[in-house]
């Protein structure tokens, strides 16, 4: 076994493009002498990812995704692992057991299945790990709790948006219970969080993803927008993002006479409903659907946009956005951006100071905030240059993940380098 002491990240699936922000994170590590091991509950799906992924160093292992086409697999490695430590092994079987009796849910076979996978692989190939790190606090988190206990090692997680508000209360104290700390990416989530903490001993860590500062540049930035006007779109094609609400907006500007082209950037379950509701509001001419991008040409299109616009809501099933990624790439790129005040939103875009709100699922309240931001100059000049301000401030990732360092070798000085 090397003596170096690593770290764990154990992701839902890896490389992903929509978690840009985790893969840049973890980089970042690296760059600040975090040794690393990723295990990724699944494959890439995606033909395209991000530049970063290239530099990693840190080795991979991708877990058995199906339970019954993977079985002899997971079941093999769960044996191998039982018949060395046959009692810490009982131990986590039993508590996965009286899970899987209060629940009913298979997926908790398969998690712990994983995890035995997952720890008997760690030892196998030698690995020092001191410390285990879920991204995610639903499926990844389940798997790196099981996988502690079988390692007997410590385990924090990160929790973010769908994760926290689609999982069962009772299911998020547990995880905080055992969790050696919990991190996450809003102030609204810590709130949420801390209330279902009470007496639970858990610290959480309020901390935001950020971005590369030095990569977002736009010349075109001051420059005063002229019709037809540009608006970009960045997002996933789901509930949450309320595309609907946006589409219609924009329906509403087309009716007031006000040119404007509209690009859509990102795929998702929702794209034939989208696309369908684009044809039937009759904006096949000034909304264009992109598909995915790479990162290089998501900024090639704000450096040619006027707007950003993303029109966020909660999905009937409790999911949400935290602050997404893509408004604060818009703020570093001078691009002004509008959207609602969902969630963690107004933490990053305060009203006619960083960016414009609006409540969600008001398609005429959306449609007059995105006119005054293409034709109000001095209520644009402001956004722009107080929107840089504030992204450089607060949500520079080197300052992030360094705060995120700081946090892994306090709470275990084992992660410590030599």
């Amino acid at each position: 076994m090397s003596n170096t002491p690593v770290l764990g990240y154990v992701l839902k699936g890896y490389p992903r493009l929509s978690e840009t922000f985790i893969s840049n994170e973890i980089l970042l590590l690296e760059e600040m002498g975090t040794k690393m091991h990723l295990f990724s509950m699944r494959h890439p799906r995606e033909k395209i990812c991000h530049p970063s992924v290239q530099q990693i160093v840190a080795g991979v292992t991708y877990l058995p995704t199906e339970l019954l086409d993977d079985f002899p697999r997971l079941l093999a490695a769960n044996m191998s692992l039982a018949g060395r430590e046959p009692a810490r092994y009982r131990k986590a079987l039993l508590y996965a057991a009286g899970l899987f009796k209060e629940k009913g849910k298979v997926a908790t076979i398969k998690h712990f299945l994983q995890a035995g996978f997952l720890v008997n692989t760690m030892e196998e190939k030698g690995l020092n790990v001191q410390q285990l790190h879920g991204h995610f606090a639903h499926s990844p988190t389940s798997v790196t709790l099981f996988a502690s206990m079988l390692a007997d090692i410590p385990f924090s997680f990160t929790a973010h948006a769908k994760d926290i508000y689609t999982s069962s209360v009772a299911t998020l104290r547990e995880k905080m219970e055992r969790a050696s700390f919990v991190a996450t990416c809003t102030k609204y989530n810590d709130v949420y969080l801390a209330d279902l903490r009470r007496e639970i001993d858990c610290p959480i860590h309020t901390i935001y993803h950020g971005i590369n500062i030095s990569l977002f540049h736009n010349d075109n930035s001051g420059h005063p927008p002229q019709p037809p006007y540009r608006i970009l779109t960045v997002a996933r094609l789901t509930e949450k993002k309320g595309l609907p609400t946006l589409f219609q907006a924009l329906k509403i500007l087309k009716e007031r006479g006000i040119e404007f082209q509209h690009q859509l950037i990102g795929d998702g379950d929702d794209r034939q409903t989208v696309l369908a509701y684009i044809k039937e509001l009759g904006l096949e001419e000034q909304c264009h659907w992109l598909g995915a991008c790479t990162h290089t040409e998501v900024l090639e299109e704000f450096s040619r946009s006027h707007l950003f616009a993303l029109s966020c809501k909660i999905a009937e099933n409790g999911d949400r956005d935290g602050v997404p990624n893509v408004l604060v790439e818009s703020l570093a790129m001078g691009v002004p951006a509008i959207s609602t005040t969902v969630s963690a939103i107004p933490e990053l875009l305060h009203h006619e100071e960083t960016g414009y709100l609006v409540e969600p699922d008001q398609p005429e309240e959306l449609a007059d905030g995105i006119e005054r931001m293409l034709t109000d100059l001095p209520l644009r000049k402001n956004i722009i240059e107080q929107g840089r301000l504030f992204v450089e401030q607060y949500f520079d990732n080197r300052v992030q993940t360094k705060k995120l360092q700081e946090v892994f070798l306090q709470d275990n000085p084992a992660l410590q380098r030599g």
